[in-house]
């Protein structure tokens, strides 16, 4: 963790908060909460944060001297941000949340992947700094006449930022271009199956980013995701009746009026002691999704499980190492090879795709 990581679609990975909750089924298997009970003895990064059974007991914490590592990472990169919590963690305050989207608009040279399984508190911050009540400090009229372009909202987090930094006070300078939403910040939000793809997605394509994109990881079920890939009008009745409702909510791009899309997709497989196997053709349709809607596909891993590159029986596995998926999953079977040996391949193909920098 840290400056070197080896998630694959990223760089770096920033925790400047610790500890977390479970949300959803995509977190029965928590990798995060696996590390962090590791460390979680008296003295440790995670005392008081893990459960005696293991799991997080919900409680969270800033940590202090985290919160300035990016700006001192002086190279660019993609920085996964909170890989070991939810950055829109109930117990996690504006403000501090403020502050380290401050310090994201400082590290301008750096690109930022926030990932969520909690986008209706990430509305809710929006909202809450639109409606806040220092606003009027940094959106003046004054300020307004002699840089008609700039946006007063990075000014304004990178004013949170400093308050939470531990040399209070230091001043985090932005630059006047620096518009909103951050050029350098990518949101996602994670889902594992269609309920929650349905339940998520439609919130995050309501929140302003620069790149939106989803992590389908652990991928749990078949999901449809063409409604979301595309800007402007598609058929919805295939979805859930409130996510249509809300996607077909747009926003305005110069003088049209479009509705957002997902940028980008990850897929991926559940790893570890008790992970559960990904059919192959979940992972498929979601590759045939986005190569059709011209959305950039990343295919992080297989997980645990894996089809067997020529569709037999492995040589070296018994038959119980297999696992056969019944209705009303289409036929299928996957073997248990294990994280590395089932590899990232798709198809025989790497697919390791990212969004333009001008999305």
């Amino acid at each position: 963790m840290g400056l070197k990581t080896g998630i694959e679609w990223t760089e770096s990975t920033w925790n400047p908060i610790r500890g977390c909750s479970r949300v959803s089924e995509g977190c029965r298997n928590c990798y995060a909460e696996t590390v962090a009970k590791r460390f979680s003895s008296p003295g440790q990064p995670y005392e008081g944060l893990i459960a005696k059974g293991g799991q997080w007991n919900g409680q969270v914490s800033l940590v202090e001297h985290k919160l300035d590592e990016p700006c001192r990472w002086t190279k660019p990169r993609r920085i996964f941000v909170n890989s070991m919590s939810d950055l829109f963690h109930p117990d996690v305050s504006f403000e501090e949340i403020a502050g380290i989207f401050g310090i994201m608009a400082a590290a301008s040279w750096h690109t930022f992947q926030v990932l969520t399984k909690r986008p209706e508190r990430m509305l809710e911050f929006f909202q809450w700094i639109d409606d806040h009540p220092e606003r009027p400090l940094f959106d003046s009229k004054q300020l307004q006449q002699k840089f008609p372009d700039h946006d007063w909202r990075p000014f304004f987090l990178a004013d949170k930022a400093s308050q939470i930094l531990p040399s209070k006070g230091e001043s985090l300078r932005v630059e006047l271009r620096d518009g909103w939403p951050l050029k350098n910040v990518w949101l996602g939000v994670s889902v594992e199956d269609q309920a929650t793809a349905n339940e998520r997605i439609p919130l995050l394509l309501s929140a302003p980013a620069a790149v939106r994109w989803i992590s389908a990881e652990p991928l749990l079920g078949s999901v449809m995701l063409r409604p979301f890939l595309k800007r402007g009008d598609h058929e919805l009745r295939e979805m859930d009746p409130m996510a249509a409702a809300m996607l077909s909510q747009g926003e305005q791009e110069g003088s049209a009026w479009v509705r957002p899309a997902i940028d980008w997709v990850v897929v991926g497989g559940e790893s570890g002691t008790n992970a559960r196997p990904m059919h192959p053709d979940w992972a498929r349709t979601l590759r045939d999704q986005c190569q059709e809607a011209g959305v950039p596909f990343l295919f992080k891993q297989w997980g645990e499980f894996a089809p067997s590159p020529d569709g037999g029986l492995p040589d070296d596995l018994p038959d119980s190492a297999g696992y056969y998926f019944d209705p009303p999953h289409p036929p299928g079977k996957t073997w248990r090879f294990g994280k590395k040996r089932a590899g990232r391949l798709l198809d025989g193909e790497t697919w390791n795709q990212y969004p333009g920098v001008d999305q």
